[in-house]
């Protein structure tokens, strides 16, 4: 047992009011799974712990749980999500996004629509997308499902701030909701940068081969912003005509130099595989910069022997399907179809544009 864990949680509570130090981030664990003790005692003096620390604290929650899966802050986030401070509020419903409370979305479906902040807002409309994710794939009653739904394509199409709309968008990337397609279309097609962005994001979570086309052409683009989401949603996706670009984006400096886009690139080649995929992952992991470098070029190839193990699956699939005579299929053309119904490629035609540029 380590010496943290033994530590009296009352004296971490002490440290975590006493503003003359910096909290120690060793502590940070011992917020995982509270008891109901350690909990209610948290929550006596929570509005006493300065702001900007109880912020800090949230976020540094938040970095932990991105890098162990096995923390959960369910409890705390619970109770932070009604903090005073907004920045408090945005990152407790970041850290719930994963729950297991089956009533949270009507909790988020309340902020979204009545949380006087728009980060907070675009926070909770994000949120939710996790519920569409669920009623699709039928793990959440389809009357909840559908409430959820409804809420984001109405917060599209309303007043709320452009934001809070975007984020909507990203949430509705689930949905197969026969307006979706359209609105992520002419989100691509504006103008605005965010909506493009978002747009993408959409398209990631589609599972949809519509977008083929849309995304390789973003690969391309001069805004780093842009050319990161197009390369999430190629590796999303699994978009086998991206692999070639992908590796000539590798190695490209102006990629290089932006870290984000580098391990983007990265983890979509594990996601595509495919020929001298592993051969670049490998020459990257020779050449990592630092331990952090080796250990996600690592995890990359350990996720890239996962999607060859899946496409070897697949042959063997479709090997059957051929013996017992069925079709071979593609719904590309469909979705192609379905794309030019609804793609109108005029940005006023998006729903609120006009809103937005009044607001």
């Amino acid at each position: 047992m380590s010496k943290i864990s033994t530590v009296n949680f009352s004296q971490i509570i002490e440290e975590l009011l006493d503003n003359n130090k910096p909290f120690s981030p060793v502590y940070l664990h011992r917020f995982s799974d509270l008891n109901t003790v350690d909990l209610a005692a948290l929550k006596a003096v929570w509005d006493q712990i300065d702001p900007n620390r109880r912020a800090a604290l949230m976020e540094d929650l938040e970095e932990l749980s991105e890098a162990d899966t096995l923390v959960c802050f369910d409890d705390l986030s619970l109770m932070a999500i009604k903090d005073a401070d907004p920045r408090v509020r945005s990152t407790a419903i970041r850290l719930l996004w994963e729950t297991n409370n089956t009533t949270f979305w009507r909790q988020l479906i309340d902020i979204l629509q009545n949380d006087p902040e728009e980060t907070v807002r675009a926070s909770a409309a994000s949120g939710l997308g996790l519920y569409i994710y669920l009623g699709e794939i039928e793990e959440i009653p389809e009357q909840q499902f559908k409430t959820v739904e409804k809420t984001l394509l109405n917060t599209i199409k309303g007043k709320d701030k452009v934001r809070v709309k975007q984020k909507s968008l990203e949430g509705l990337g689930f949905s197969s909701h026969k307006e979706v397609p359209g609105l992520i279309s002419n989100a691509f097609a504006s103008n605005d940068l965010d909506w493009r962005v978002s747009a993408l994001f959409a398209m990631g979570r589609s599972a949809d081969n519509r977008w083929k086309d849309s995304i390789t052409q973003a690969l391309h683009d001069p805004e780093p912003e842009v050319r990161f989401e197009a390369v999430r949603a190629a590796g999303e996706l699994e978009l086998k005509n991206t692999r070639q670009i992908l590796l000539e984006m590798l190695v490209d400096p102006e990629n290089r130099g932006e870290q984000d886009i580098r391990q983007a690139i990265i983890w979509s080649l594990s996601q595509i595989g495919g020929e001298n995929v592993r051969e670049a992952l490998s020459a990257l992991l020779d050449q990592a910069e630092d331990e952090e470098d080796e250990e996600f070029i690592t995890d990359a190839i350990e996720n890239l022997g996962l999607t060859e193990g899946m496409g070897v699956l697949g042959m063997m699939e479709i090997d059957l399907d051929n013996e017992i005579g069925e079709d071979d299929t593609s719904d590309e053309d469909t979705g192609r179809e379905m794309d030019e119904l609804y793609y109108t490629g005029d940005e006023s035609e998006f729903p609120g544009y006009e809103d937005d540029e009044q607001e």
